[in-house]
């Protein structure tokens, strides 16, 4: 594989106790780091990006406490090469998984035997390492589960096709089955997500004394739209109840069926996610590390209309184009937020470009490391911290790839995006000026031939590198 972009640390020895300087970090305390991924979560689905119909309080509150991202891209438009650029650095020319390649009668294709990845990186320097939740790259027993590329413990789904389950028959802890009987049936009495986050509360506090990263790869809000209606769906209630829903169309009654509320369990769902955020916030104050612990909270990709969701009811993708799968705005651009009391100012917005493949060279100058792989991203360590514009460094361009179906490409190089298509063997290309046409709704293909022959030649020789 060619060597794009070479991030290297060269002068980052001392990079944390710079920045705690700086900053009012504690310098005698390493940063933890929490890094929340939701699922299929749509750039207008909280509250502090635009919605109107779902309660985000939680996520809205690490808005107005933390920095928020508007320009923030996921690695590809559905989970699994979308994981793999978060997890390596990697766009999707160049990291090892380009899609959901399914493996029976669990898991996905793996990633290479010895891969370098962001729990690696960060283990190397002493952290204690935990990812909770879905992973999705690597069935079990292969050479790609989670203790194998670089995490501690692993407690969630190995395979994100078993995931759309949320009472699954068995999850897996670190390399073992743990089995649901009580969930036999359709009995639905073990909630996977209430325990995943259980384990993840547990991690943080067991090494409160010490380093840690931890992922929280919870599933919400993919499908299946399915939840307990407990305490926590008791906080948000009221609300659900007002939502408007179509059931499935049963045709022997010749009308719908309102057994099912899929758009009320959809916002259910979002909200149960945000009380997960903020009972992981709640808990990072409760043992003393808040000041001492960036927390990061983003999507996979844009979001989905399945199982009887609706992202046009609720304006998931915002004033985007798209959803999941596409390589549309709303299919990659995502919600990101940073937030870490005393460092990161309250209620900040930045316009700073930054996609999945970013965090390795942030995690690493957050590390002090001296890094030198292979990586198609920039540290946006700077702008988190608050830095002068010009220690920001830009990205050159970001590409995405995504070949299922209808073989699907983008790139963006300043505020010019070129998006090519493959269809039945006819290709097309469309060309958007993001800075005045944030939806994509004016093709200038057209009027600019000289862009589009100019950026074409870029994408091939990235696609090809």
């Amino acid at each position: 594989m060619k060597k794009t972009t070479l991030f290297t640390l060269s002068t980052a020895a001392c990079a944390v106790s710079l920045a705690a300087c700086q900053s009012g970090i504690d310098k005698d305390k390493p940063i933890n780091v929490v890094f929340i991924l939701a699922d299929d979560l749509g750039y207008g689905d909280l509250g502090c990006y635009g919605q109107e119909i779902i309660r985000t309080p939680n996520l809205d509150r690490m808005a107005n406490e933390g920095l928020l991202f508007s320009q923030a891209y996921a690695g590809c438009p559905v989970s699994a090469p979308s994981r793999c650029s978060l997890m390596t650095g990697l766009n999707t020319a160049h990291s090892q998984i380009r899609g959901n390649q399914e493996i029976l009668p669990e898991g996905q294709a793996p990633m290479a035997e010895g891969t370098f990845t962001i729990a690696r990186l960060m283990k190397q320097t002493g952290y204690s390492t935990g990812l909770f939740g879905k992973w999705g790259l690597g069935a079990p027993n292969s050479a790609s589960v989670p203790n194998s590329m670089g995490f501690d413990e692993f407690f969630g789904y190995n395979c994100q096709r078993q995931a759309h389950s949320y009472y699954p028959d068995h999850l897996w802890h670190n390399r073992d089955s743990v089995y649901f009987p009580e969930n036999a049936n359709n009995a639905q009495q073990t909630y996977s997500q209430d325990l995943i986050h259980q384990h993840a509360l547990d991690f943080i506090r067991a090494n409160k004394d010490k380093p840690f990263f931890a992922m929280l790869t919870y599933t919400l809000p993919h499908a299946e739209l399915n939840l307990p209606h407990d305490s926590i769906y008791a906080q948000y209630d009221g609300l659900f109840e007002e939502i408007p829903y179509i059931g499935k169309f049963d045709h022997e009654q010749g009308g719908y069926n309102t057994s099912r509320k899929p758009y009320a369990s959809f916002a259910a769902m979002v909200s149960r996610l945000d009380w997960y955020v903020g009972s992981v916030l709640n808990e990072l104050r409760a043992l003393g590390i808040d000041k001492n612990t960036l927390v990061i909270f983003t999507s996979d990709n844009g979001p989905h209309a399945e199982g009887g969701a609706n992202p046009s009811f609720f304006k998931s993708s915002g004033p985007l184009r798209g959803m999941k799968r596409d390589v549309y705005e709303g299919g990659i651009r995502v919600p990101f937020i940073a937030w870490m009391p005393g460092t990161i100012k309250d209620g900040g917005r930045t316009e700073q470009i930054c996609a999945f493949w970013d965090i390795m060279p942030t995690l690493a100058e957050l590390t002090g490391q001296e890094f030198t792989e292979p990586t198609d991203g920039i540290s946006i360590l700077p702008t988190i911290l608050g830095k002068d514009s010009e220690e920001q460094p830009q990205p050159a361009y970001l590409y995405w790839a995504f070949n299922e179906g209808v073989k699907r490409q983008a790139l963006r190089i300043g505020d010019w995006k070129l998006i090519r298509q493959v269809a039945d063997g006819v290709e097309t290309a469309e060309l958007y000026d993001l800075s005045q046409d944030i939806g994509e709704t004016r093709d200038l293909a057209r009027e600019k031939p000289n862009q589009v022959s100019l950026l074409t030649i870029k994408l091939d020789s990235i696609a090809g590198s």
